[in-house]
């Protein structure tokens, strides 16, 4: 389904440094502020770097909705920083954008990265109105490992009560290429989950489809990993048999790098229908 280790961290590499740059500004178009390196976490265990996020705002702008978004890596790598073009051109569009770190494996194993993606969120809903933010238009975005936390954390309210939060808190749900059943037979998620069967039932978004979740936006490439299409599908077909709204949306001519890459361009289907999605 997705490279080894040595590949992954090659390809996060080349994804940093081909992202492409924000859109020319235009003259009606807000300048950003980014609000860099805000600690989401600060008891004594939290983590120096990862338990951070960044902030992207249109200047002079109030209750504007926001983006909540979590990198990819196969939960054992990325950083916020690679988002930076992201971050900035969602904002110039009249969208906050926040970008976080979370702690990765072997460092920690589940439930230590959606636990800390549910403290980042938690933050941000009691936080982002202080910067213009709408706290009740908080949609999460995630891409890859990232699709799968914010999957995760919305439809199964674990991780939100210990934040005094509900997934009714969360406005909607946009999860590109995102993994929504960690298999222990596959030795990709072993790192990250081990090979315990209910541990990593729990861990998948789609054993917790049950019942009305928030609105989900679904999207994977035409030419992604394996088995990521299939699992969308799946995902796609079980909100909907529990009256969940969800929209599936295959990209045509992307892989699981350029889906996300290509998705700040103004003319890139995904891009139009995230801020159709935001807009709704």
């Amino acid at each position: 389904m997705v490279p080894a280790r040595a590949a992954v961290a090659a390809l996060v590499v080349a994804l940093a440094a081909a992202l492409p740059a924000a859109p020319a500004q235009e003259t009606t178009a807000p300048a950003v502020k980014k609000h860099a390196d805000i600690a989401y976490r600060t008891d004594p265990e939290a983590d120096r770097e990862r338990h951070k996020l960044d902030l992207y705002v249109p200047e002079n702008a109030k209750n504007f909705p926001v983006l909540f978004f979590v990198h990819g890596g196969t939960w054992r790598s990325g950083k916020k920083e690679m988002y930076t073009a992201l971050g900035e051109a969602f904002a110039r569009l009249g969208i906050g954008t926040v970008v976080i770190n979370y702690r990765l494996s072997p460092a920690v194993k589940h439930p230590a990265h959606v636990e800390d993606v549910a403290k980042a969120f938690a933050w941000t809903k009691a936080n982002v109105a202080k910067y213009g933010g709408d706290a009740d238009r908080i949609t999460l975005f995630g891409h890859s490992a990232g699709g799968h936390l914010v999957s995760l954390l919305a439809t199964d309210p674990t991780y939100l009560k210990t934040e005094k939060l509900t997934p009714a808190d969360v406005r909607g749900v946009v999860s590109v290429s995102g993994v929504y059943s960690i298999l222990p037979e596959v030795a990709l998620f072993h790192t990250a989950f081990g090979k315990d069967e209910k541990v990593c039932r729990l861990a998948s978004p789609l054993a917790h489809v049950t019942g009305k979740h928030p609105p989900f936006l679904l999207a994977y490439g035409d030419n992604d990993f394996t088995q990521l299409d299939r699992m969308a599908i799946d995902m796609a077909a079980a909100l909907k048999k529990h009256d969940s709204p969800c929209t599936l949306l295959k990209c045509d001519g992307r892989n699981h790098y350029s889906i996300i890459m290509m998705a700040i361009q103004p003319d890139d289907t995904l891009h139009r229908e995230i801020r159709a999605f935001v807009a709704r």
